[in-house]
C-alpha cells in the first residue's frame, strides 16, 4: 500500500496519485505485504517517480523508433599495432523536444519496467542493419546486452535472424554482458554464450572486478575479452590498491588466454601504468569521446591496414 497525506492540499489532484503509485512501487520492491508513507523528500519514493516519469517518454521513444547509435573507439594498449578498428556501439534516446538522452538516464526505468529487450533489440537491429553497408569491415563492433534479454529464449532466436538477415560476419561482432548481469542469469548467460559463440562471435564481460566474485565464474564463461570496470582504472596511476586490483585481473585474464580492455582512462599517468601492466586495450573519453555511428566514415577508413594510431593518444599526453 502506498500513502500520501493531503491534508496541507499542497499537491494537485495528479501529484497525489503519482505520489501513490511511486510509494506503492517501493513497498513492492521492499518486498511487499507493507505500507509505504509519501513523504515529499522521501529518496526512494522520488527515485520511482523519476523511473515512472522517463517509463512514458521511454515507450513513446520506443513506439517512434527515436533512439540512436553512437560510437566510441577501442585502441590497442601498445604501440605499433596492426589490428583493425574496434569501437563499442553506444545507444542514446531521443526525447520528445529532440534532445540526446544518455543511456544511463533512461536505461533503469527499462531494466525496472521489462522494457530493456525491447531497447536491445533495437540496437542489434540498427547496428547489424549499419554495419552491413561498411565496406569490407577491419576490426570488431561491442554490442551491449541486458541480462533480462539473455534470459528471454525469444532473444536468442532474434539476434540469429539478424545475422541472417543482413548477412553480417559473425567474427565482426562482440556482444558485451555485464558480470554482475553474468552471475545473476549464469546458466542462461553460458548457454547465450555459447550458442553465439558457436556462429563465430566474440564476448566481452563489461566492469569486470565489480562483482568480487569474478575469478570463479570466468573459469566457466566463453569469454574473449575482459573489460576491467572503470572505477578501479580512474586512478590506477595514484591509488596503490586500484593499481594492484587492475594487475590482478589482467594477469589472470591473460593466464586463463584472455584479452583485457580498461575502460575510463582519463589521464597520460594512468595510460602509462596501464602499458606497463600489459593491457591490451584502452577506452575512455579522454582518449575518444563517443561520437554518432556513421557507417560511411568506418567504411572509407577499412582499407586502412593499420587504423589504430598512436598519434591520437601521444597528442594527449603532450
Amino acid at each position: 500500500v502506498g500513502v500520501v497525506q493531503v491534508a496541507d492540499g499542497t499537491l494537485t489532484l495528479t501529484e497525489i496519485l503519482g505520489a501513490a503509485d511511486s510509494a506503492c512501487y517501493v513497498a513492492k520492491q521492499k518486498g511487499r505485504n507493507r505500507v509505504q508513507f509519501y513523504r515529499p523528500h522521501d529518496t526512494e519514493v522520488s527515485l520511482r517517480r523519476g523511473e515512472m516519469e522517463w517509463l512514458g517518454r521511454l515507450q513513446r521513444a520506443l513506439d517512434a523508433g527515436r533512439f540512436v547509435l553512437y560510437r566510441q573507439q577501442i585502441y590497442s594498449a601498445q604501440e605499433n599495432s596492426s589490428e583493425g578498428n574496434h569501437y563499442e556501439l553506444l545507444v542514446r534516446m531521443i526525447d520528445d523536444a529532440g534532445n540526446v538522452i544518455p543511456p544511463m538516464a533512461f536505461i533503469p526505468a527499462a531494466e525496472r519496467y521489462s522494457l530493456m529487450s525491447y531497447v536491445d533489440e533495437w540496437v542489434i537491429e540498427n547496428a547489424f542493419s549499419a554495419i552491413s553497408t561498411i565496406h569490407n569491415p577491419n576490426g570488431t563492433f561491442a554490442i551491449n546486452v541486458s541480462g533480462t534479454s539473455i534470459a528471454d529464449d525469444r532473444f536468442l532466436e532474434f539476434v540469429r535472424r539478424q545475422f541472417k538477415v543482413h548477412k553480417i560476419k559473425p567474427g565482426t561482432i562482440c556482444f558485451e554482458l555485464t558480470e554482475t548481469a553474468a552471475i545473476a542469469n549464469f546458466d542462461k548467460a553460458a548457454r547465450f554464450f555459447g550458442e553465439m559463440k558457436s556462429l563465430g562471435c566474440l564476448f566481452s564481460l563489461d566492469d569486470f572486478g565489480a562483482g568480487m566474485s569474478s575469478f570463479g565464474y570466468l573459469k566457466h564463461l566463453p569469454v574473449d575479452l575482459i573489460k576491467i570496470d572503470g572505477s578501479f582504472v580512474k586512478n590506477v596511476a595514484t591509488d596503490a590498491v586500484d593499481r594492484a586490483t587492475v594487475q590482478a585481473i589482467n594477469d589472470v585474464g591473460h593466464v586463463m588466454g584472455k584479452r583485457t580492455i580498461a575502460e575510463f582512462v582519463n589521464g597520460a599517468a594512468g595510460l602509462a601504468a596501464l602499458r606497463d601492466m600489459g593491457v591490451d586495450y584502452v577506452q575512455g573519453d579522454w582518449i575518444s569521446p563517443a561520437e554518432p555511428f556513421i557507417p560511411e566514415e568506418i567504411s572509407a577508413k577499412s582499407d586502412d591496414r593499420n587504423p589504430v594510431s598512436y598519434t591520437h593518444l601521444r597528442a594527449h599526453e603532450t
